[in-house]
């Protein structure tokens, strides 16, 4: 693999941020935090747009300005029209802006076409919240897939857990270049709640049940079944249920037949991150098949029902602070009565270890790539060591 070649004169490490949904800013936003604060860096936010409404709603409330935005978003649009507008765009912003780093996110499709856009430009780059792993690759789709394609092209792998450290050091990435941060969800989770500006959504003193769905292998039969056997855990008298509504159509057109109207269901339109911390500060009990609030929920004590038949986070199960109930609604009322009835069952993994993190990834990675890239005259390969060039 040829050698890339950095800027030899530039005060400062320009480093470039690609983002497009809300789960990226909210995990990125720490890393910008952390290199705005530094003397060393110059970054800059690239934005796509791939989560348009929630990002720009997220991108204010975190103070992240966007240095570029691509407005990919078409209605109803395909991943390969999608992928295809992102790889151009993103090419583009790189070619022109000529980052010292280009920084990824995760697994959506903004992280693998920002990773191979600075790719095939010669930029080396970084991932955050690298190596995680299902081991089934459609699911979930297409992130499991994103994930893998991204791996070879990244110079530094930034593994939330040892978990995740492991399945890169299995694939052949070398341990030089993986180091094991904790999730930046967890740094920016303590932040928002440290400054006290949310509101949570819940408005009983029942017992507080937080719901969030949108993955596309849960879209059609499969979410309508999860909103029955919400439907039915509604039915309590002890019960109130949170849920924000994702922007997908194909989500709503799930949910809203079943749970409109119903007694005890609040449906919401997404929330603020300032706000839906509260929330999930406020609440009692998360059912979720997000990968996010899988992290986030363990550090406020709050157990999870993961309504998904994989996960990519099963350090979170291993710990006991995560259940995978799958997408059967009979498990699914079965899984959440049992907590809210059996008190001793329902503590034992409130009070679990959360895996995740101390609040203190932004800072090891900004500190690994100040390490690495402070300096002039530096070249970096992919799946290799930085050389001094």
């Amino acid at each position: 693999m040829p050698a890339i070649h950095l800027p030899q004169r530039r005060d400062r490490i320009r480093a470039a941020l690609v983002l497009g949904t809300r789960p990226e800013a909210i995990k990125l936003a720490p890393v910008l935090r952390a290199m705005s604060a530094s003397p060393l860096f110059d970054p800059v936010v690239i934005s796509t747009g791939q989560h348009r409404e929630m990002l720009d709603q997220m991108l204010q409330r975190l103070d992240m300005p966007s240095g570029r935005d691509l407005a990919v978003m078409r209605d109803r649009q395909m991943l390969s029209g999608l992928t295809a507008r992102l790889i151009s765009g993103l090419g583009e912003a790189v070619r022109e802006d000529r980052p010292d780093v280009v920084v990824v996110q995760g697994d959506t499709t903004t992280a693998m076409t920002g990773a191979l856009a600075a790719f095939y430009e010669g930029v080396p780059v970084a991932h955050v919240e690298a190596g995680l792993r299902t081991g089934v690759i459609g699911n979930p789709f297409p992130e499991e897939l994103n994930r893998r394609l991204v791996a070879p092209m990244v110079r530094w792998h930034f593994a939330p857990t040892e978990g995740a450290a492991a399945n890169l050091r299995a694939e052949g990435v070398p341990a030089g270049d993986i180091a094991v941060t904790g999730n930046t969800v967890i740094d920016n989770l303590l932040w928002v709640l440290g400054r006290g500006e949310g509101r949570s959504a819940f408005t009983t003193s029942r017992r507080r049940v937080l719901v969030t769905l949108h993955r596309r292998e849960n879209q059609g039969e499969t979410m309508h079944g999860i909103a029955e056997a919400l439907g039915s855990l509604a039915g309590r008298p002890d019960v109130e249920i949170v849920l924000p509504l994702h922007k997908s159509p194909a989500v709503r057109d799930a949910l809203l037949p079943v749970l409109e109207g119903r007694p005890h269901v609040t449906l919401v339109e997404p929330l603020d991150y300032f706000d839906f911390a509260a929330t999930l500060d406020a609440c009692d009990l998360v059912l979720t098949d997000s990968g996010g609030v899988q992290e986030e929920a363990p550090t406020l004590g709050k157990p999870v029902l993961v309504l998904r038949t994989t996960t990519e986070r099963p350090e979170a199960v291993e710990a006991g602070v995560a259940l995978l109930v799958g997408t059967d609604p009979a498990e699914i009322v079965a899984a959440a009565d049992r907590l809210l009835d059996d008190r001793a069952a329902y503590e034992r993994m409130a009070y679990a270890v959360n895996p995740f993190g101390d609040g203190r990834a932004a800072e090891r990675i900004v500190d690994r790539l100040a390490a690495d890239l402070a300096g002039a005259g530096r070249s970096a390969e992919p799946g290799g060591g930085l050389a001094v060039a």
